[in-house]
């Protein structure tokens, strides 16, 4: 690839294409396969994001004055792009956003080579908004988007940058380099033509050594080989698809001539795993075994070496390093290496996300055809992913488009827009760390008339309404005249308020009357009612005449009964004739009526007396007297009003059973119907903690008791029933309290006996294999004699562990035994031996089960508690003795306990006095078991006895001693020694755990006088005093001769050059690479690692090692992006050089 433009030169700026018509070019446009891959930056950013389902779609509108174009432009060189956006439109300041692909907001990255720059032009409300973009790369290529945004309105725009690399013909300066800084002033520094000569030398060189270069195996880096030495024949195939090694049948056959030797390493016993995991949030530990305890060790991340903290823990056990990691995060998924000299040992950490859990599980919904569900559950980590399913078959959108997921943070919600029968079911939600799972019912819409329309006999010029009130308030509908739809005018007005629709005619004339019908809207349904129009016609009335009502009657007296729904008005109107006209009296038994206003009052007319009733309630119920008198006589007639309304709730609604996925509920009639025969009951349903009640029956259920099914086992439920008659549905009903379906678990496993007295039995068992949501709230223990057929409970409380001892057992009886787990749901079945047991102790030979830790001489330091528990076995119980060398213990020194199966041993402070041997004898009878326990209790040692400074000559002394007179009843493991000029008197440590009495020091100097001490050692630790040698060790002086050097040093000083070149390579994606070359230069080059002219700094992806003049780059689970010219530079006081090689990355088909 040519090379960019240098820093010397001046900076070109991007323009746009020349023909915007034109066609892009074939690079601009990637394949589908490209298209479906995730692109990259050069930075190794993602550049596709996910697309957000939860933005709103805003309102389209053209708001760009100016757009950017198509641009082209070369590598090394800076784009500009600028926009221009009309604000006339707009209210508030609009918003500009830049994306590469589709979703990759390069705002995220502003600062490292994108800055972003906007101007306001006030005068004529223009924003200019502009992009620049530093240094572009190849990576920068593809389709790009500016988006603007303000409240409701929006506007966007694409367009396309074309990167092509640079060309070297447009100006021959560009080949040369200064030798400056690089800054651009005439004095930067001359030109480097050397540099360039140099170039042209080694271009002619690698062009000729590949057409010297005959066998192809040749181009294989050392590393590869290397590799396919120590693999295994299996992974062949692997290692060369991955480094791009064709000729595989060339390569066995070299690789059959090579042979393979596997160095045993000197450093490590054991090397660190090829990879570790661990959860986030979690801590990891990392080990090695060392061949050489006294060895250094460096532990490295990424290349980059580790320094002891809070987070990065070092420890030294033994021969083993441990590197533990605490709080792992995202960040700690890295590259890890253990350094011991020149050895190393590498592996890769894997951090795992958290398991994501159900914080708000799914609720059981009910709807009816038609209409939209959505199920919602809560997650615990947003952008978590769930998987959907109904029934146990996943949902996907692939299947079907009446399915809608939305992502709302960390709610995720499943949208059916027009239910059906079909897509009722059970609905799972599972994640990584939990499922929950809700029912959802469908059913086809039922209306129900609540109250019907009623005949009306009206006069003329008055006022006639019709009304009706259905189950649904959403439900609309229209009015039928005879069959024909009835238009709305100044005399009739149609209203629909919730459930009730109404039809009002003012002004009644001869003409209304018909039959009248609603009908709703979607439904086989009709109400109807007859209007009667009332003709009032007057004849000739003699003066004298006696008052008469006017009402149906049949017999002697007026009786109308009439039927009124609670809460609706009442309004009678009784015509009265009579000369002169009569008074008139409203009665209820006794009492008279005769308020004109309130809510039960008196209308008086001229023929006519109203009584009305506003709100009719259940107390209005009963019988009406209208008495009418004049002075020629009286009349009466007897009303009979009755209030219907609808029940009363049932009464004592309760769960009798449950089980593990149903319940029977119960309830008592209510005790006032309404009025109305009742006709069913509902019932419904909902979790605890809910506010969604779930319909049990869509018909009325005419039984008092009923069976809920396909509830979920372990969910706390409640129920609730609606009481129903010919006037509706009961305004409240009465909720069970809270139950669980639960059902008993399985008959406990493996039912055993552990032992048995003359009165007593103890049983062991395992808990059942199905358990269920109840859990266990004990077991229960029952027995039986051989014979009989009746169970005697053995406990009165409920047994929590898995064993019990059955006492007050007849001996010599043959018993049988069973077990029984019991919960809230009630008991299991039973468990059972399969043999009756007899009741007879079995003796059983003392034996003692002395620990392994105690067969050796048991040792512990003065200070130190003594506790010894030696487990013993023997039936019946026996008898445990204690002695010291023959002699009995003295209870205040030492406390001994003893049980039925074992014994203790304690003493609260070691003393030496407590040393000795310790004798346990366990007897049953004439049967016996004996232990003997050597009890050693050690101290610091005193000190070394008559140190004396035994020889001196040149630089060294002899120091002897003689061991110490106390050892602190152990042996001695060493001695310390130290020393101290007689002038100072500050001690130094000469030697450590010295095994013999007497050393040799060295290194002493000329002139001075030296006293020494010494300190003993035993496994508790140094004596408390040393012993200080009784003379002292004097240092003469001597004369010194200096011999100068009679030979002159070689100048190893060279200016860096490469060894070994860095060779093209072609990687497969996602599989670790490596780049190797070889440098010589003294002093030590620095070296410099660049990818397309650009330095390699602190990226994680890249490893850089320097061991030796041997320079290697590994790069991790490279992408397409990553491929591209890298160069090596070495760089010392004498001089630099370089070396430069292409990688290209494949993507496997």
């Amino acid at each position: 690839m040519p090379e960019p433009a240098k820093p010397g030169i001046k900076k070109g700026v991007a323009k746009p294409a020349a023909k915007p018509a034109a066609k892009p070019k074939e690079a601009a446009k990637p394949s589908p396969e490209e298209e479906a891959k995730p692109e990259t930056s050069e930075e190794g950013l993602p550049t596709d994001d996910t697309n957000p389902e939860e933005r709103p779609p805003p309102e389209l509108t053209g708001l760009f004055i100016e757009k950017p174009s198509n641009v082209t432009v070369e590598t090394g060189k800076d784009i500009f792009l600028h926009v221009t956006v009309d604000a006339s439109q707009l209210s508030v300041k609009p918003g500009v956003k830049w994306f590469k692909g589709k979703w990759l907001e390069l705002g995220s990255k502003s600062g490292t080579r994108y800055q972003f720059k906007e101007t306001f032009e006030k005068e004529n409300k223009i924003y200019n908004f502009e992009l620049k973009i530093i240094k572009s790369v190849l990576a920068d290529a593809g389709g790009y988007r500016c988006e603007v945004i303000s409240k409701e309105k929006c506007d966007s725009c694409t367009f396309t940058i074309d990167v092509e690399a640079a060309r070297d013909e447009g100006n021959i300066l560009q080949a040369f380099k200064r030798t400056g800084d690089g800054k651009k002033d005439d004095t930067a520094g001359e030109l480097d033509f050397s540099a360039l000569l140099k170039k042209r030398v080694e271009d002619k060189k690698k062009e000729e050594k590949k057409k010297d270069s005959d066998d192809p195996m040749d181009l294989i880096p050392p590393d590869v080989w290397e590799m396919l030495k120590t693999a295994k024949s299996s992974e062949y195939e692997r290692i060369a698809f991955q480094y791009g090694v064709t000729d595989l049948r060339g390569m066995l056959k070299r690789l059959k001539k090579t042979k393979v030797e596997i160095k045993k390493s000197q450093a490590f016993a054991k090397k660190l795993e090829p990879c570790y995991s661990v959860d986030k949030g979690n801590k990891i530990k990392m080990q090695v075994e060392l061949a050489d305890p006294n060895v250094q060790v460096k532990w490295f991340k990424n290349g980059q070496e580790i320094r002891p903290s809070a987070k990065y823990v070092f420890e030294n056990v033994g021969l083993r390093r441990i590197l533990t990691i605490n709080k792992c995060n995202l960040a700690d998924d890295a590259a890890y290496e253990c350094l011991i000299g020149d050895e190393r040992s590498q592996t890769e950490l894997f951090v795992k996300e958290p398991p994501v859990v159900i914080k708000k599980p799914l609720e059981d919904h009910q709807a009816f055809v038609g209409e939209k569900v959505e199920l919602e559950v809560e997650v615990s980590e947003e952008g978590a992913q769930v998987m959907w399913m109904k029934d146990g078959v996943e949902l996907t959108r692939e299947e079907t488009f009446k399915y809608r997921f939305k992502k709302d943070g960390k709610k995720h919600i499943l949208i059916i827009n027009e239910a059906t029968k079909e897509d009722a079911g059970r609905y799972q939600v599972m994640t990584n760390g939990g499922k929950c799972e809700a029912d959802l019912e469908v059913e086809e819409k039922q209306l129900e008339v609540l109250q019907g329309i009623a005949d009306l006999t009206v006069k003329a010029a008055e006022q006639a309404v019709f009304k009706c009130e259905v189950s649904d308030d959403k439900v609309t509908g229209k009015w039928l005249k005879n069959g024909v739809e009835i238009k709305p005018s100044k005399r009739i007005t149609m209203t629909h308020k919730g459930r009730i629709h109404k039809l009002v005619i003012d002004d009644v004339r001869p003409e209304d009357e018909a039959d009248y019908t609603f009908v709703p809207d979607g439904y086989a349904l009709t109400l109807s009612a007859k209007l009667n129009f009332l003709e009032i016609k007057i004849d000739y009335v003699p003066r004298q005449e006696p008052p008469k009502i006017h009402l149906d009657c049949t017999g002697k007296e007026h009786v109308n009964t009439i039927v009124v729904v609670a809460g609706n008005k009442l309004r009678f109107d009784v015509p009265i004739t009579g000369e002169p006209a009569p008074t008139v009296a409203w009665f209820k038994g006794d009492t008279q009526f005769s308020d004109l206003e309130g809510r039960v009052r008196i209308e008086l007319r001229t023929e006519l007396s109203s009584f009305v009733i506003e709100g009719a309630e259940r107390a209005d119920e009963g019988q009406y007297t209208i008495v009418v008198t004049n002075p020629v006589g009286e009349d009466k007639a007897t009303l009979v009003i009755k209030v219907v309304d609808v029940p009363d709730p049932p009464d004592n609604v309760r769960i009798t059973s449950v089980g593990e996925d149903w319940a029977d509920v119960v309830w008592d009639k209510p005790l006032y119907d309404g009025g109305e025969a009742i006709t069913g009951y509902l019932i419904e349903r909902k979790k605890k903690g809910s506010q969604r009640w779930m319909k049990m029956n869509f018909e009325v259920f005419t039984e008092t008791a009923y069976q809920s099914t396909k509830m979920i086992e372990g969910i706390m439920y409640e129920i609730r029933v609606f009481a129903v008659n010919a006037i509706g549905i009961s305004q409240q009903a009465n909720t069970s309290k809270p139950f669980m379906p639960i059902a008993p678990t399985s008959e406990p496993l493996h039912l055993t006996v552990e032992d048995v007295t003359d009165t007593t039995c103890t049983l062991k068992w395992r808990p059942p294999d199905r358990i269920g949501a109840g859990g266990i709230d004990g077991y229960l223990i029952e027995y039986c004699r051989e014979g009989s057929d009746e169970w005697v409970e053995a406990n009165k409380e409920l047994v929590e562990r898995c064993g019990y001892t059955v006492k007050g057992l007849p001996t010599g009886e043959k018993i049988s035994f069973r077990v029984r787990s019991v919960n809230i749901a009630g008991k299991s079945e039973s468990a059972i031996l399969a043999q009756p047991v007899t009741i007879r102790e079995i003796v059983q030979q003392p034996k003692i089960r002395l620990p392994r830790q105690l067969r050796q001489t048991y040792i512990k330091k003065v200070g130190e508690q003594v506790n010894l528990l030696i487990p013993f076995q023997g039936k019946p119980r026996p008898i445990v003795t204690w002695t010291k060398e023959g002699q009995p213990l003295d209870p205040k020194q030492v406390s001994i306990r003893v049980s039925e199966c074992d014994t203790i041993l304690f003493i609260r402070s070691a003393e030496r006095s407590h040393s000795g041997k310790y004798e346990l004898s366990v007897k049953i009878e004439n049967m016996e078991d004996c232990a003997t326990i050597n009890i050693r209790v050690v101290d610091k040692p005193g000190p070394p006895v008559a140190v004396i400074v035994k020889e001196v000559w040149g630089f060294n002394a002899l120091v002897e001693w003689v061991p110490p007179r106390d050892n602190g009843n152990t042996e001695i493991t060493g001695y310390t020694i130290e020393k101290a000029d007689k002038k100072t008197m500050e001690w130094f440590n000469v030697y450590e755990h010295n095994r013999q009495p007497r050393c040799t020091v060295s290194d002493l100097i000329m002139g001075n006088e030296y006293y020494f001490r010494v300190y003993s050692e035993n496994i508790c630790g140094l004596s408390e005093n040393p012993s200080v040698s009784k003379n002292t060790a004097v240092i003469q002086k001597t004369g010194l001769v200096y011999k100068p050097q009679d030979y002159r040093e070689r100048d190893v000083n060279m200016a860096p050059k490469f060894l070994t070149p860095l060779v093209d390579r072609t990687v497969v994606a996602g599989y670790s690479t490596a780049l190797n070359c070889a440098v010589r230069g003294f002093p030590k080059p620095k070296v410099i690692w660049m990818k397309n002219k650009m330095e390699i700094r602190d990226d994680p992806k890249f490893l850089m090692k320097h061991n030796q003049g041997v320079l290697t780059l590994n790069i991790r689970k490279p992408s397409p992006f990553d491929g591209g010219t890298y160069t090596c530079k070495a760089i010392n006081e004498l001089g630099e050089a370089e070396v430069v090689c292409k990688l290209e990355v494949r993507v496997p088909q």
